[in-house]
């Protein structure tokens, strides 16, 4: 079988904890595994993965042509003898051709990891050295997308995430896709369950013991412990710690009431769905 299986989150939501634990599973060491060499497969945005395949610079064209491309890299997977597991920050958009843009016959399903966005907003704001106001503005922005400046060449090509809300909708009800939900939540209080139905999913069939062992080895104190050793290539350069808090619940510390609210009015309907507010609308 071949074809790809994607990692799929709002940025801050714990993608990058669940590689780690996916990296463990699959090298099934006696040790934990580098977080600096995670290589479960690179992430979708990639530019260095459009041109090797595509056999030429993607520097000129604009994002649009480029979108319009990355389905036909993305399908050229399926000459590889096995499946891969990338990274997607991409909302599940269409290309100007009205194709998916990670290609129908590529996905072999995706693995939604979801986070509170009361929780994703003051992390946001950390990693990219902004204000939490700045931060729910651009998760309540309906055309918000990464990487998208012309002044320089980014590493990563243009990503579309739209607003929070409409990230989450767009993997998750999107139509003849094989979707599995995680939440953050249940990753932190209940990771065997979570962790196992995630693998079960993504077609890895490890016995008990090495999903036990690949959680504990991605323990977030463990991910911590090695970033404050020796780094962590994907951190930004102006962000002082990637790893640092993994907890949920950290709002209630970070958030002023007329944030909260913010994020409720921007957000309700997704989030009740979520299971992020009770009947009558509050946060739990």
């Amino acid at each position: 079988m071949s074809g790809i299986y994607w990692l799929a989150s709002y940025p801050k939501s714990g993608n990058t904890w669940f590689r780690s634990f996916l990296y463990n599973l699959q090298q099934d060491c006696d040790a934990p595994a580098d977080i600096n060499e995670l290589a479960t497969g690179g992430i979708a945005s990639g530019r260095g993965w459009l041109d090797e395949v595509l056999g030429f610079d993607t520097a000129e064209l604009d994002p649009d042509e480029v979108d319009r491309l990355r389905p036909a890299v993305y399908r050229w997977s399926l000459h590889d003898a096995e499946v891969g597991y990338h990274k997607i920050h991409d909302a599940y958009t269409y290309t100007q051709d009205g194709e998916p843009l990670v290609s129908r016959e590529a996905t072999l399903g995706a693995l939604y990891i979801v986070r509170n966005p009361l929780d994703v907003a003051p992390s946001n704001a950390n990693h990219n050295q902004s204000t939490i106001d700045q931060a729910i503005a651009r998760m309540g922005e309906t055309k918000y997308a990464l990487c998208r400046t012309r002044k320089a060449l980014p590493s990563q090509v243009r990503q579309q995430l739209l607003s929070w809300s409409q990230h989450v909708l767009s993997w998750i009800d999107a139509p003849e896709l094989n979707c599995h939900v995680m939440r953050y939540e249940d990753m932190l209080s209940d990771p065997i369950a979570s962790f196992t139905q995630a693998t079960r999913f993504l077609g890895l069939a490890q016995a008990p013991e090495q999903i036990e062992k690949a959680i504990r080895f991605s323990d977030f104190k463990e991910l911590s412990r090695q970033e404050e050793q020796k780094g962590f290539k994907e951190r930004p350069t102006k962000t002082e710690r990637f790893f640092r808090q993994g907890k949920s619940g950290d709002w209630r510390d970070k958030l002023s009431a007329e944030q909260v609210q913010r994020i409720v009015s921007d957000h309700g309907a997704v989030m009740q769905r979520m299971g992020y507010l009770d009947a009558a609308g509050h946060p739990v």
